[in-house]
């Protein structure tokens, strides 16, 4: 072997290493930070952190936030950043499954969550198939669904005991959902730990997975590779509006309404969960099992603040600025890891 081919060697082999540093600190680093959260938690508030009381509240607290990452942890995976209509998926399923609680519980709710799948599906399309940018695409559809859904309401809340007439029991139903608990765990945790088992299951043990993996890495290598990357984008699309329907759902239940404010501020703070949990923004890195704790993180975060009584504003400001340097970190690792 000849000098510069040995100096090549050695150059490779430090930046093998030097990026599996970086992947793991990305994979393992999230449990560092909730272990220092346990710590602050313990300290700020003694008598209260640890209680069954809190954990449970902690808990159920992010599970609509849970739902709805699992999706956006989907987009981001494909390189398609952030789908920025989550809000209004999240409100129209809502809208929906109220409007349609006069036909049963379980008809309104399948309409509202083949609602939200529709829009998931037409952003995958115009995003997979005709190339159009996921964040500006995303964006511009959160505000023409927000205006449509405004103009079929007349801007107002709709109310499941009222819509449903005679069928007061499908409300019951509806209502319980969000209230009820499995053998002491409510609904609402036992189908995001669901949503987290099966994404991991289709991003780890799946051919879809694994053809996913290479469309977000590269795309241009995933077409040549004979990939149908238009479908896996759309499949990407409808599964985070599953996701996020199945939210919206809940949030209806647990508020008794229908309304069109219902998913504002969804969007980034699981974007901030995605990223938090080691996701790149340039796709095809991370896993289901980082954006788990990445959701840990954000509803511990939001519990201590709540325990030292920051008022709510003020919770919105240190999540824009946690949300800003994890985008800047996150950018950071992905171009020391020649991709950014």
């Amino acid at each position: 072997m000849t000098n510069s081919g040995l100096r090549n060697e050695q150059t490779d082999s430090r930046l093998i290493k030097h990026n599996t540093f970086i992947v793991l600190v990305n994979r393992v680093g999230i449990y560092v930070v909730i272990a220092l959260l346990l710590v602050a938690g313990a300290i700020v508030a003694p008598g209260k952190y640890f209680t069954s009381a809190n954990i449970r509240a902690t808990i159920q607290a992010i599970s609509l936030l849970g739902m709805v990452t699992v999706g956006m942890a989907f987009v981001t995976y494909s390189a398609n950043y952030a789908d920025m209509s989550a809000p209004m998926i999240i409100a129209f399923s809502g809208m929906i499954s109220v409007a349609t609680i006069w036909l049963g519980f379980w008809p309104s709710v399948i309409c509202g969550i083949a609602a939200g799948s529709v829009l998931g599906l037409t952003s995958g399309i115009m995003v997979g198939k005709f190339r159009a940018h996921p964040i500006i695409w995303t964006m511009a559809f959160n505000f023409v669904m927000s205006g449509i859904v405004r103009w079929i309401w007349s801007g107002t809340q709709i109310y499941p005991d009222i819509i449903a007439k005679n069928n007061l029991r499908a409300v019951e139903m509806f209502y319980a959902i969000s209230r009820t608990s499995l053998l002491g765990i409510p609904i609402s945790v036992i189908v995001m730990f669901l949503l987290f088992i099966i994404g991991h299951l289709l991003l780890t043990y799946t051919r879809f997975g694994n053809q996913l993996k290479v469309t977000g890495s590269n795309y241009a290598v995933a077409k040549l590779s004979g990939i149908n990357v238009v479908r896996c984008i759309v499949l990407v699309y409808v599964f985070n509006a599953v996701c996020a329907s199945i939210a919206g759902i809940f949030l209806a239940s647990l508020s008794k309404t229908g309304a069109y404010y219902t998913g504002d501020g969804y969007d980034f703070r699981a974007v901030t969960s995605v990223l938090l949990g080691g996701m790149t923004l340039a796709g095809g890195t991370g896993s289901m099992t980082g954006v788990f704790g990445g959701v840990i993180t954000i509803g511990m975060l939001s519990n201590i603040m709540n325990l030292l009584g920051v008022p709510t504003f003020n919770q919105w400001l240190v999540q824009g600025i946690v949300f800003l340097f994890i985008v800047w970190l996150n950018t950071n690792s992905a171009r020391k890891l020649g991709r950014g």
